[in-house]
């Protein structure tokens, strides 16, 4: 199991960062696999659906197109979705947001099942991935604290 774990204190509400953090929104940050564009394949009638627990959104990457269930939601506070079947590596991500002082302190964690050649990468590998969450997070500050 690959475990990555980042954050970033992003002077905005957490109201603010949680909008960033829907999937149709996430191609203007995300830049760790290139992602293209993002479209929900379950209903999305109001803007709440977006965080809804099962909803499933399809992500389409430079090299890759994958689908991903929303497994928990908590509004202004926590998201964690789940690849789905065939995505690889599969993996579990979780964004959590704390409100402190005018600020709002952003932590993402991603827990990846790896096959072989992840296992041979080794550091590498997670050094390439962890400098491209860095960029993704402070690319989002950057939008939010304009």
């Amino acid at each position: 199991m690959l475990k990555i774990e980042k954050s970033v204190e992003i002077h905005a509400r957490p109201e603010q960062v949680w909008e960033m953090l829907a999937f149709d929104k996430q191609p203007e940050w995300m830049d760790v696999a290139e992602m293209k564009s993002a479209m929900y394949t379950s209903e999305v009638s109001t803007s709440k659906d977006k965080f809804r627990v099962g909803a499933t959104v399809h992500i389409i990457e430079e090299h890759r197109e994958q689908d991903v269930d929303i497994t928990d939601s908590l509004e202004n506070q926590k998201l964690t979705f789940r690849s789905k079947p065939p995505t690889k590596p599969a993996y579990t991500a979780t964004f959590t947001l704390e409100h402190n002082e005018g600020k709002t302190k952003l932590r993402f964690v991603v827990d990846a099942e790896v096959g072989t050649l992840a296992k041979i990468l080794g550091k590498s590998m997670i050094n390439t991935m962890q400098k491209k969450f860095d960029n993704a997070l402070e690319k989002l500050k950057q939008i939010l604290e304009k």
